[in-house]
């Protein structure tokens, strides 16, 4: 997989007569390369992938991290360096900066730092954006990253059920937040054991990305807290990101309530929500803009009687958390089979945020669902 996505980029790099890429960002790292450092920019010790067009390619990374190189990995010249030892990382760029004339990152993803020393070795080159065209390299799912997605989608559905079954009245927040992670984490390590070869992809799911309950649910991107969950709250979980498995990301939410719902507004906002989804859903296919999607769900939200939508439709999802192209008004872009989506659904009051969202891939001739969980009010009550 690593290595044909390498030369889908070289290929495009020499249809845009770029000489050399410089690649920082952990997500197209590990898409490029299957190699991942956690911890790199966090203690800047930055692990930098050099393409030339046509030659091989070259992986500058921190001495401690050598042996997390994986057995698949396409690139074969590894340089590494120390902490504090000769100029660290900066020894090995003068040259390929030298070398090439046409040179492009990801202008909006790589470091500070990085790019600073980059702009001081170019002396007059233009530092070009190749960010479009890994953008749109990454837009086709591969059936190995299709494969990955289903699973994805398994963790997710492992996530929510946790998390459902730990709800309850004077449950703190953090231990719903618990309970979705340990059985995300389950999930994927059953699913690594038996469908992957790679034994040293951790399965850990290391957060909740978003909860709230009761009078905080308009608050968007909320936290778990120490907040104890009454009867009659709802409660708003959101996996979008935090499904992370095999570096996979989905979108994945539902809104749940403690034991009956109190207020019919409530129920009337959740059920506007599942049907802005629905109407989204149905233009949903290869052929259609991206913007034709978000239009399907905003305009039946505003026929309900609800306030423009203050969030896009969705988005596309893979090894990053957000992707492109977005299901968001402008956007153009034509669907394809083989791209994966989070789609939304969504209605707001003063004091309610309706949502539900899932995941789907792009087919021939329409889509497939890969995040499955209830939307009937019923199902819903815990």
């Amino acid at each position: 997989m690593f290595k044909k996505n390498l030369l889908k980029l070289q290929n495009s790099m020499k249809e845009n007569n770029i000489d050399l890429a410089i690649i920082t960002d952990d997500d197209s790292l590990y898409y490029f390369t299957g190699y991942y450092n956690f911890l790199h920019m966090d203690f800047f010790r930055p692990t930098i992938l050099l393409v030339p067009k046509d030659d091989e390619s070259t992986l500058i990374t921190p001495l401690l991290d050598v042996l997390l190189i994986e057995k698949d990995c396409p690139i074969k010249k590894i340089k590494t360096w120390n902490d504090g030892i000769g100029n660290e990382w900066r020894e090995y760029l003068p040259k390929f900066i030298k070398e090439n004339k046409k040179i492009a990152c990801e202008k909006f993803k790589i470091n500070a730092t990085v790019s600073n020393y980059l702009n001081d070795l170019l002396s007059g080159k233009d530092l070009k954006d190749i960010t479009p065209i890994i953008s749109n390299i990454r837009m086709i799912k591969s059936e190995e990253e299709l494969k990955i997605a289903r699973h994805a989608g398994e963790v997710a559905l492992a996530m929510m059920e946790g998390g459902k079954k730990a709800l309850g009245h004077n449950v703190p927040e953090y231990e719903v937040a618990i309970a979705t992670s340990q059985a995300g984490t389950r999930k994927a390590a059953e699913l690594l054991e038996k469908h992957y070869d790679n034994k040293t992809m951790s399965p850990n799911i290391h957060f909740l990305q978003v909860m709230s309950s009761g009078h905080d649910l308009p608050k968007t991107h909320h936290r778990a807290s120490t907040k104890l969950i009454k009867k009659g709250d709802p409660v708003f979980l959101c996996f979008c990101g935090s499904t992370n498995f095999h570096r996979f990301k989905l979108g994945f939410d539902r809104v749940f309530w403690i034991e009956e719902v109190r207020e019919d507004s409530q129920i009337k906002a959740f059920e506007v929500a599942v049907k802005s989804q629905k109407a989204a859903l149905s233009v949903l296919r290869p052929g259609i803009t991206a913007e034709e999607v978000h239009e399907a769900y905003a305009e039946t939200i505003q026929e309900e009687g609800y306030p423009y939508p203050t969030f896009r439709c969705g988005r596309a999802t893979g090894f990053s958390v957000l992707e492109e192209p977005q299901l968001i008004v402008g956007n153009k872009t034509i669907l394809q089979p083989g791209m994966v989506f989070a789609v939304d659904g969504g209605a707001s009051t003063d004091n309610f945020r309706a949502q539900v969202g899932d995941s789907f891939i792009i087919t021939e001739n329409g889509y497939e669902q890969i995040t499955h969980h209830s939307k009937e009010i019923k199902d819903l009550i815990v």
